[in-house]
């Protein structure tokens, strides 16, 4: 995936992020950056449309996970748009169908769809945010054990799937931070 899988735009009330690739860990940085800076000037909604992302990984439904606690902090919310079904099945086998709105029937921009897609085909911001692959290995390892402890406090099964893996991540992280320091 390129960092170009990622195309955005601000429109009056929510930031619109279209995933054209795999949603995975290699563009979730990306797409945690180009929220951060809409949050950091606007409490609206942010609303990722996968309608033409074939699938997404864990690194990507955590970094999900994270942004909607964020959102949902603002008082917003963070809403998926047209989601394939294997997609949205592992949304809610993780738990994010709790936190994260799966393309809301009755949310506002669902009536202007056509219309928002044809304005992120002309005009949108193509991502300038960091895929991982322009991230250090100890900032990688952060972000990925990130995204995974979050999706592990969701619930009891996530804890249970994703904590050999948060172990692992934790260990190639100390073995990082101890290389940085030499």
């Amino acid at each position: 995936m390129t960092a170009t899988d990622l195309t955005h735009h601000v429109f009056e009330n929510f930031l619109w992020i279209r995933c054209s690739g795999r949603g995975s860990f290699v563009n979730s940085p990306a797409l945690k950056a180009i929220a951060d800076k809409y949050l950091e000037k606007a409490t609206g909604d942010i609303i990722i449309d996968l309608e033409i992302c074939p699938g997404v990984d864990s690194t990507f439904m955590g970094t999900l996970a994270g942004l909607a606690r964020k959102v949902m902090a603002n008082g917003s919310t963070l809403q998926v748009a047209s989601p394939t079904q294997r997609t949205r099945a592992a949304m809610e086998s993780l738990g994010l169908d709790m936190i994260i709105d799966l393309d809301p029937a009755d949310a506002p921009w669902q009536a202007q769809l056509a219309e928002i897609r044809a304005t992120l085909a002309q005009g949108a911001e193509p991502n300038k945010e960091n895929t991982v692959a322009d991230l250090s290995e100890l900032e990688r390892t952060r972000h990925v054990l990130e995204a995974h402890n979050t999706l592990r406090a969701m619930n009891q099964k996530n804890d249970e799937t994703f904590g050999y893996v948060c172990e692992t991540l934790e260990e190639d992280l100390q073995r990082h931070e101890a290389q940085d320091k030499q």
